[in-house]
């Protein structure tokens, strides 16, 4: 979970995480490959995704993620913005689908704007290494996901946000 260039403002404050056993996902959507230089890009992303939202066949429920792989040579991020689906029927060619695996997670509420997110995800950076837990480390696990649930506000950029880091049992 590196955002190397980004600084962590002394007021990100991580409260502790709550532990669930995630279930089994399906997500789809758009997935982009990002470098430090244009990691700027990524709200774009964004705008491109959310018009599919409610028109994708076989969506399931209403929250939407972000998922981000770090790729093996480190450069960079992978990025998906998407929404659970029950099957690949049906989807948008330029749709990724994606399967996680059912895990436990530690997941840590955001209660700051959307852009201060990454200050967020720094501070779970530098608590994972000293809680004891593990990440689950495999190249098809993600390094984590955002989930937006029905309390985000995207006009705001406000509630409604999570991170989900899996970790071994």
């Amino acid at each position: 979970m590196s955002h190397a260039a980004a600084k962590q403002s002394p007021a990100t404050a991580l409260a502790p995480p709550r532990f669930e056993n995630g279930k089994a996902l399906l997500i789809a959507g758009l997935r982009k490959l990002y470098t430090a230089e244009t990691m700027k890009d990524l709200p774009a992303q964004w705008q491109l995704f959310v018009p599919y939202l409610g028109t994708i066949p076989g969506q399931v429920g209403r929250a939407v993620y972000g998922v981000c792989w770090q790729p093996a040579d480190g450069a960079g991020i992978e990025y998906l913005t998407g929404i659970e689906v029950s099957g690949f029927a049906g989807l948008p060619g330029d749709f990724t689908v994606v399967s996680l695996a059912a895990m436990n997670y530690a997941v840590f509420s955001h209660r700051d704007h959307v852009s201060k997110l990454y200050e967020t995800c720094n501070a779970i950076s530098q608590w994972l290494p000293e809680s004891g837990y593990q990440h689950a480390d495999d190249p098809e696990t993600p390094a984590f996901f955002e989930r937006y649930t029905e309390e985000f506000d995207p006009h705001t950029g406000m509630g409604g946000m999570e991170v989900w880091v899996p970790i071994k049992s």
